[in-house]
């Protein structure tokens, strides 16, 4: 296994970790309870990593979630869907931080909201419109954003993971006196 894959998959299991940690930091709204952190990580996993270790990374800290009984079955396809569409829109879309964040939105609240409808009433029992889960989904992919759009912008104009990751064509030079 190349260095690299090594470090992306260590930073994984890092941001994985922190999803479950801050996992009772979250609102609950319906049958859903909405994790504002775990799309910030989302957003962090799309942008540093990709768009497939961000899914996996939703996939493993959803599931996770779930045993330790901190989330819903409605984890999955909201925060799968955010993650994938982010790092597809900032890996395909000039690596432009603003489609990362509006991939997040609609991928959780939009695509996410709506595959959760057949999961709340098959799955849950729970009868449901078909768009019940579109607002709050939003509301919390919302904050994760905005706590997103805060720490990645400094993140990324500060190099940290690209550095970190090994990026860069040649990693910063020390200062020179």
């Amino acid at each position: 296994m190349k260095k690299n894959n090594v470090k992306k998959l260590a930073l994984a299991g890092i941001l994985v970790a922190v999803g479950i940690v801050c996992a009772p930091l979250s609102i609950p709204v319906g049958v859903s309870k909405c994790a504002p952190i775990q799309h910030f990580i989302n957003i962090l996993g799309g942008v540093f990593l990709g768009p497939g270790y961000a899914v996996g990374m939703a996939f493993v800290t959803s599931l996770l979630r779930n045993m330790m009984g901190t989330g819903t079955l409605l984890a999955f396809p909201g925060s799968m869907c955010g993650a994938f569409l982010c790092g597809m829109l900032y890996k395909y879309g000039g690596k432009h931080l603003p489609l990362a964040y509006a991939g997040e939105l609609f991928g959780t609240s939009v695509i996410g909201g709506i595959l959760s409808w057949p999961i709340a009433t098959l799955l849950m029992g729970n009868e449901s419109a078909a768009f019940a889960f579109v607002f709050p989904f939003f509301v919390s992919s919302c904050g994760g954003t905005i706590i997103a759009a805060v720490l990645v912008t400094a993140m990324k104009k500060m190099k940290i993971f690209d550095v970190y990751l090994g990026n860069l064509e040649a990693e910063p030079q020390a200062v020179r006196h």
